[in-house]
Order: structure tokens, then C-alpha cells, then sequence
């Protein structure tokens, strides 16, 4: 997925949240360290799910996931204290896991793609089956192109 050349156009997202850089982000060479791209696309990730797929619609409780992988690529050199604006997609969507697809973007060029496998689970049994009007949302914030 990662080579899919849409991955690096902002306009394949169908949503994307712009965050400040800090001064506490930068390395020994004035560069975005990757703990500092770790973390601009966790709180995305938790922005989006908290607000939009896992937000429990009228009757319905609000969905778990747990995180069973994170893969970050990155592109080019991110700077401070220029602000990064994070896409956000969901590319794979299996039985009871979901795969969010993300991309780092500043100054209009694409620096960073991240990678997270979400699972769906029920806080009392553990993993369970996404379902259908979690499905539904997720659908809905598919990659586009």
C-alpha cells in the first residue's frame, strides 16, 4: 500500500488535521525527529477515531480499538517550526481489523506516510467483528482515487 502512488497526494484523503511543529521536535540537525513524526500521526489517529468511526451514534456504545501495528516510512527532511498537515484514510478494512492509512505533508510536499492495523474489540471478550454501522463510517473515509 505504501507504494501507491496516491499516497502522497493530499487530495487522496478524505480528511486531515494541520498540527504545530515545536522546537522539542527537532534533532541534532534542526530536522522533525522520528519520534516527533510518531507522534503527529498518533494524535491524528486518536482525533479521527475518537471523533469519527469510534464517536457512538444514538443507542449505540462507543467502539474499542487496540493498535497491533505501526509502520512509519519516512520520505524527506520535516522542519520546525513550519506546521504539518496529516492525511487521513482507511485503506484495508478486514473481519474485525481495520488499517488507517496516513500521510505527512509540509509545505505541499508529501514527508512521511504512516501505516496502523486497528483492532475492533468488545471490553469484555477481546477482539470482535467490526460492525456493520462501524463499517459503514469506515467505508466512508476510504482512500480516495
Amino acid at each position: 500500500m505504501r507504494d501507491d502512488p496516491r499516497r502522497r497526494q493530499a487530495a487522496a484523503y478524505p480528511a486531515s488535521l494541520t498540527l504545530e511543529t515545536r522546537f522539542a521536535d527537532m534533532d541534532v540537525n534542526g530536522h522533525l525527529n522520528n519520534v516527533a513524526f510518531a507522534r503527529l500521526f498518533e494524535e491524528t489517529r486518536v482525533r479521527f477515531n475518537r471523533a469519527g468511526p469510534a464517536a457512538p451514534l444514538a443507542g449505540e456504545k462507543r467502539s474499542s480499538f487496540v493498535v497491533a501495528h505501526v509502520a512509519i516510512d519516512y520520505l524527506a527532511e520535516g522542519n520546525y517550526p513550519a506546521p504539518v498537515t496529516i492525511g487521513y484514510a482507511i485503506s484495508h478494512i478486514g473481519r474485525s481489523s481495520f488499517t488507517v492509512a496516513m500521510a505527512a505533508f509540509q509545505v505541499g510536499a508529501c514527508i512521511a506516510l504512516c501505516d496502523s492495523v486497528l483492532v475492533h474489540r468488545d471490553p469484555e471478550t477481546g477482539p470482535a467483528p467490526i460492525p456493520p454501522p462501524l463499517r459503514e463510517r469506515l467505508e466512508a473515509l476510504r482512500l480516495r482515487g
